[in-house]
């Protein structure tokens, strides 16, 4: 992300309790932002246009959720007065499945922001229908369910960390599978289940689409070789535009039943094709290997 032509770049760091802000404050503000947690967002433009009197680039990240009433009803205006104040704002949204929140309440033994009349499961539900404006008008959304606290401090340095000096686009290539749940942070979603399916191969159901096995398997139809001439073709076409745009993240998934073979041999041929001739910044991850 690039200094030039900019106030300073804000983070807001948002999303359901339990899944992760604190975590992910913490990690912006060892590599250089300033951290603050809960900061009334009707005080985020004032508090913006003192600092900008300094002259200084500055790097913010702010935590705002549910514990602040009035969220929702301001944080457009404020984020827009952020904005016309010369800032380049982000916004993460944090999430996770609600079995997930609910273990991870219990394994901590808080209480939850919104209180547990009704029951941790009904505070859970009530956050995210209140905090869907909000989850509605952000950047980046990350579903924390399977994400170690190691894999989400990766991620927010991949994202907002590196190659600040440089205004190219982050493209991540995505494998995920159908069956557990399409990932939210997805751009393009495209789906491979079109494709023999190598878990019905004896010898090659234990293993995954990082095995050469699986890969020559999957890849000797002529209609995945097909499809990855076209999918490289649109990205091509595609990728200079988004930047032209100004997008900073794209998310490319690619899908199939399990998220163990098919998605992930095209999206490691993918990758392989883009990282020879994309100039950006490109990423691989494979959400739903075991």
């Amino acid at each position: 992300m690039a200094e030039t032509n900019k106030t300073g770049l804000i983070i807001i760091v948002s999303g359901l309790s339990g899944s992760g802000k604190s975590a992910a404050l913490k990690s912006l503000e060892d590599n250089g932002f300033l951290a603050m947690d809960n900061l009334p967002v009707q005080l985020l433009p004032k508090f913006l246009a003192i600092r900008k009197e300094s002259g200084d680039f500055m790097k913010l990240a702010v935590g705002m959720d549910a514990r602040e009433a009035e969220l929702i009803e301001y944080f457009a205006d404020s984020f827009r007065q952020a904005r016309e104040l010369g800032y380049e704002l982000r916004i993460l949204f944090l999430e996770a499945g609600d079995q997930v929140l609910v273990k991870r309440f219990s394994e901590t033994r808080r209480t939850h922001p919104l209180g547990i009349e009704g029951g941790l499961p009904q505070a859970i539900r009530l956050e995210r229908a209140r905090m869907a404006p909000l989850r509605d008008a952000a950047d980046l959304i990350v579903d924390t369910s399977s994400l170690t606290a190691a894999r989400l401090r990766e991620l927010i340095l991949e994202r907002f960390v590196q190659d600040q000096n440089r205004r190219n686009l982050v493209v991540e290539v995505l494998s995920f599978g159908f069956k557990n749940g399409l990932p939210p942070e997805s751009d393009l979603m495209f789906d491979v289940r079109f494709l023999p399916n190598p878990f019905y191969v004896d010898q090659l159901r234990s293993l995954d689409g990082r095995d050469e096995k699986v890969r020559d398997f999957v890849m000797a139809h002529p209609e995945a070789q097909t499809f990855l001439d076209k999918l490289t073709d649109i990205l091509y076409f595609v990728l200079p535009l988004y930047q032209k745009e100004g997008k900073s993240y794209l998310t490319i998934a690619i899908g199939c039943t399990g998220g163990q073979h098919r998605s992930v041999t095209l999206a490691i041929n993918l990758f392989e094709r883009l990282k020879a001739n994309f100039t950006g910044n490109l990423m691989l991850r494979h959400r739903d290997i075991i």
